[in-house]
C-alpha cells in the first residue's frame, strides 16, 4: 500500500480506518529486548486508546489544538513554579502525552501502557478501586507479591509535591494538565523490556478529576529525584534516547533505548542548560532559526535563556506542534509566507494562521541550536487535509492565556529523529532517522 507524502495526526483517524481494513497482522506483538522499547502512538492499530470512529481533518485540527493548549497551560505552570493551571475548557480532548510504551509492574508482573513524558519526573499508574480513572486494566497492588507503601518519613516521601501523611503511609497530591491527581507513593518492580528494576517508586493514582490524566499511566523522563533516569543511575546512566515515529508508519512504532550502550556515535549535540526552579525541563539553546536559506531576524531576548522567569527553549514529547513566543513565531511565518509567494492567498484554521488552498512548494527550516543545527524537511512542518485541499504551516505562537516565554520542540517536529539525552554530559544529540 502507498502510503500519502504528508500523513499527519490530522487526519491520522481516517488513516487508520484504512489500515485496519488492509493489514491484517499489524507488529503489536513484537517483543522488547535488551533495554529498548517500542513505542507507539496513542492513536495507532496497537493502542487501545485509537479513536472508535474516523474524525474530519478540521474536527481533528481543533482537538489537537485543544490538546496541545492544555500542555502548554500545563508546561507554563512548571516554568512559573505554580501548582495549579487554569481549567481547560469541557470542550478540549484528553490531554495525554502521545506516545506510549509497554511496561510491567509487580510480581507476577502485570503489563500497563505508560506514556512517555519528558517534563515529568514521578511515575503513576491507576490503581484498583481508582475513583476517576479511565482504564479498563489498573494495576491490582494486591496481586503482586512484592509491593509495599512507602512511610512517611522516608526520603521519597519528602521528594512528591504536596506530601500528606495518613497513618504511616505516604499519599501525594498534584495537578497534570487540567486535571487534579491523588496517590499513594508505592514501591514495587518495574520491568522495562528485559530489566527488572527493584523497589521502584511511583504513584498509585486513588483518585483524579478533570480530562488531562493520560489514563494508562505515566512514565516521567525528566530530571528531577524520582525521575527514571534518578531510580536507575547504576543502570542506565542516566542516558536515554528515543525515536519517534512518523504518524505515516504502517506500525505507528518508534524505539526508546535506555543506557549508553547502542546509542548513535555519529550525531552532533548541544549543550543542556539547567533551571534549578525547573530542572526537570530540557531546556537547549535556540540561537537563531533559518527559513530556506535565511536566518530571520528575531530579537536576542525571544530566545534568551532566563532561569528567573522559565525563559528559554525546551525539547518536549507530550506537546504535538511547536510553540514559539510571539515575536520568534511572527518572524519566523512571516519569511515563511514570503518564500511560499506573497502573492497567495493565506486563511487560518482553528489555531493554524498560515494556510493555503492551493499547492506550495515549503521551504525548510531550521533550529539553529548552539554547535547543532537541525534542519526539518516539509514532512516535519507541514500538515495536510486528506484530499489534499489545504496545507498549513504546523506551528503556531504560544497561546495568549498562557505565560508565554517558553518555546517548545514539539513531537511532530521531532518525528523521524532520533533524539539522545545524555544527562552525565548535560547534552542532547540529534539526527536523522527512519523510526520503524
Amino acid at each position: 500500500m502507498k502510503i500519502p507524502i504528508f500523513l499527519t495526526p490530522l487526519f491520522l483517524c481516517l488513516f487508520i480506518s484504512l489500515v485496519q481494513g488492509q493489514t491484517q497482522n499489524p507488529k503489536c506483538d513484537i517483543q522488547d529486548h535488551g533495554s529498548t522499547l517500542k513505542v507507539f502512538h496513542v492513536f495507532s492499530q496497537c493502542s487501545p486508546f485509537k479513536p472508535s470512529k474516523p474524525m474530519s481533518w478540521e474536527e481533528s485540527v481543533l482537538q489537537l489544538q485543544a490538546k496541545d493548549q492544555t500542555r502548554m497551560q500545563y508546561l507554563s505552570s512548571l516554568v512559573a513554579g505554580r501548582s495549579v493551571v487554569p481549567v481547560a475548557s469541557a470542550r478540549q480532548i484528553i490531554q495525554s502525552p502521545t506516545y506510549i510504551v509497554k511496561a510491567k509492574i509487580g510480581t507476577p508482573p502485570q503489563t500497563l501502557l505508560l506514556a512517555l513524558d519528558t517534563s515529568n519526573d514521578a511515575a503513576w499508574v491507576p490503581c484498583t478501586g481508582c475513583l476517576g480513572c479511565s482504564t479498563s486494566k489498573p494495576f491490582a497492588p494486591a496481586k503482586s507479591t512484592t509491593f509495599k507503601n512507602v512511610g512517611c518519613g522516608s526520603t521519597q516521601c519528602r521528594q512528591v509535591p504536596n506530601p500528606t501523611c495518613g497513618g504511616s503511609a505516604c499519599a501525594f497530591n498534584f495537578t497534570y494538565g487540567s486535571s487534579t491527581i491523588a496517590a499513594s507513593v508505592v514501591q514495587d518492580t518495574l520491568t522495562l523490556a528485559t530489566d527488572p528494576i527493584p523497589s521502584y517508586t511511583f504513584g498509585c493514582v486513588q483518585k483524579t478529576t478533570g480530562s488531562s490524566a493520560p489514563p494508562q499511566g505515566l512514565l516521567g523522563l525528566g530530571r528531577g529525584p524520582l525521575s527514571l533516569l534518578a531510580q536507575t543511575q547504576n543502570l542506565y546512566q542516566s542516558t536515554f534516547s528515543y525515536c519517534l515515529p512518523s504518524f505515516k508508519s504502517v506500525n505507528f512504532s518508534g524505539s526508546l533505548r535506555l543506557g549508553p550502550v547502542a546509542q548513535p556515535k555519529r550525531i552532533r549535540f548541544t549543550p543542556l542548560l539547567r533551571n534549578p526552579r525547573r530542572s526537570s525541563l530540557y531546556y537547549v539553546n535556540l540561537v537563531a532559526i533559518k527559513v530556506g536559506r535565511r536566518i530571520v531576524d528575531i530579537p536576542p531576548t525571544a530566545l534568551a535563556f532566563n532561569p528567573t522567569t522559565g525563559a528559554g527553549t525546551i525539547f518536549d514529547s507530550g506537546t504535538v506542534f511547536t510553540r514559539l513566543v510571539e515575536p520568534v513565531y511572527t518572524a519566523v511565518r512571516n519569511e515563511f509566507r514570503r518564500r511560499v509567494g506573497p502573492k497567495l492567498i493565506v486563511t487560518t484554521l482553528g489555531g493554524f494562521d498560515t494556510c493555503y488552498n492551493v499547492p506550495i512548494v515549503a521551504p525548510n527550516i531550521t533550529f539553529m541550536f548552539s554547535g547543532l543545527n537541525v534542519t526539518l524537511p516539509p514532512d516535519n512542518t507541514l500538515i495536510h487535509s486528506t484530499a489534499g485541499s489545504t496545507t498549513c504551516l504546523a506551528m503556531a505562537a504560544a497561546p495568549d492565556n498562557v505565560n508565554s516565554v517558553l518555546n517548545v520542540i514539539a513531537n511532530m517536529q521531532q518525528q523521524n529523529h532520533r533524539v539522545l539525552f545524555d544527562v552525565p554530559n548535560s547534552r542532547l544529540g540529534v539526527a536523522r532517522e527512519v523510526c520503524t
